[in-house]
């Protein structure tokens, strides 16, 4: 990891510098990680990092003894005894992910490879106000550790305070909000949260670290540590909002006050319906209206002109939609916003069309994102 948390890994190396060791046990660990059950040995860890077997030994070392890594057999080599072979610890760490949305949490629990191993849902009224909200997530978050702990056969004195190993809580809620400090804005359709430090009220109520960020960067970050650090791409998300999640060289790009990919807000059609932001004729109106009247080839070609500004503004290489809306009609969306994208292709006199793919993760994928929150630091990925 670098200095604030976040890196990438994708073509670095390793450095043999003492004030970088935190930087190289992420890289060491990440593609530990990546090997998954086959595992990887010393030699081709260092091959891959260009660090010194010296300092792979070292490094390994440390995160055997945090309970991290363990061996896994051994391999033939080519020449010399055989090679150790070593493999992340998935249960060694795990991560809550949070997602608030208007009317429903998600909250997952997932190991240290990503996996979800429990999983609960309730109903929620961001409208409730914040004590009531404060409470009902963390109740939620707390039968999830106790539900797990008790899956593992372990004892503790409190809910979720057992034997599980738990990093925090990475918590993913519409925007606008200042995810550096926790803080939200004047969420959409909620202006009373303006200014409510939601990070530092949960952290304390639950007595353990919290993170916070945009529903959308969130499922963008891990659908980006799924498909790897490549690439560009925009998810897009429409639900009881509609909003959008943007990655840049493989790295969330979230802008100088978290304001990016407030996509539902770009006005398409002056003098249009009024949006609850208080403009008119803003992309989120036009396609909520669409879905409230049951046209849904509709709403898509209306989310197709957005996706096809994205394109345009910012040469993505792939659209990736998802949200409840999205899911209850995913062959419509994906060939009416296609179809769009083609037309526009077209008339810039492009082949082929920017892809439009279903996102994966299907309806806790941005509660997957969320744990990705804290496990993305862990692992140096990139994290915008």
């Amino acid at each position: 990891m670098n200095g604030n948390g976040y890196g990438r890994t994708a073509g670095a190396t390793g450095v043999n510098l003492l004030a970088l060791r935190s930087h190289n046990g992420a890289l060491v660990l990440d593609l530990l990680r990546t090997a998954g059950t086959a595992g990887i040995s010393r030699l081709e860890l260092a091959e891959r990092t260009g660090l010194t077997p010296q300092a792979v030994s070292k490094i390994i070392a440390r995160l055997r003894a945090d309970g991290l890594v363990t061996e896994a057999g051994y391999r033939a080599s080519t020449g010399g005894k055989p090679r150790t072979v070593l493999r992340l610890v998935p249960d060694a760490g795990h991560a809550v992910g949070l997602h608030l949305d208007r009317d429903e949490l998600t909250a997952v629990l997932c190991d240290l490879t990503g996996a979800v191993v429990a999983e609960r849902r309730a109903p929620l009224s961001l409208g409730a106000g914040a004590d009531a909200v404060i409470e009902g997530a963390a109740h939620e978050v707390e039968a999830l550790l106790a539900g797990a702990s008790e899956g593992r056969g372990a004892v503790g004195p409190e809910p979720g305070s057992a034997l599980l190993p738990v990093l925090g809580v990475g918590v993913a809620l519409p925007g606008p909000l200042d995810h550096l400090h926790g803080v939200l804005h004047r969420v959409t359709g909620f202006p009373e949260w303006d200014g409510f430090p939601l990070r530092a009220a949960l952290a304390r109520r639950l007595g353990m670290p919290v993170v916070v960020d945009k529903d959308t960067n969130a499922a963008a970050l891990g659908l980006a540590a799924v498909a790897g650090a490549h690439g560009s791409f925009a998810y897009l998300h429409l639900g009881t909002g509609l909003g959008a999640g943007l990655v840049i060289d493989g790295a969330v790009h979230r802008g100088a006050r978290t304001r990016a990919g407030e996509f539902g807000h770009q006005v398409v059609q002056l003098g249009g319906p009024l949006c609850e932001c208080g403009n008119r004729g803003c992309i989120e109106a036009l396609c909520l209206a669409a879905v409230a009247r049951g046209d849904v080839e509709e709403a898509a070609r209306v989310l197709g002109t957005g996706a096809a500004n994205l394109v345009g503004l910012l040469d993505i290489e792939l659209v990736l939609l998802g949200g409840r809306t999205v899911e209850a009609r995913p062959d419509a969306f994906v060939r009416e916003v296609g179809f769009v994208l083609d037309e526009w292709a077209r008339r810039q006199g492009e082949d082929p069309a920017v892809p439009v793919r279903v996102a994966s993760g299907g309806s806790s994928g941005v509660a997957e994102g969320a744990a990705q929150l804290l496990l993305a630091p862990l692992f140096g990925r990139a994290d915008g």
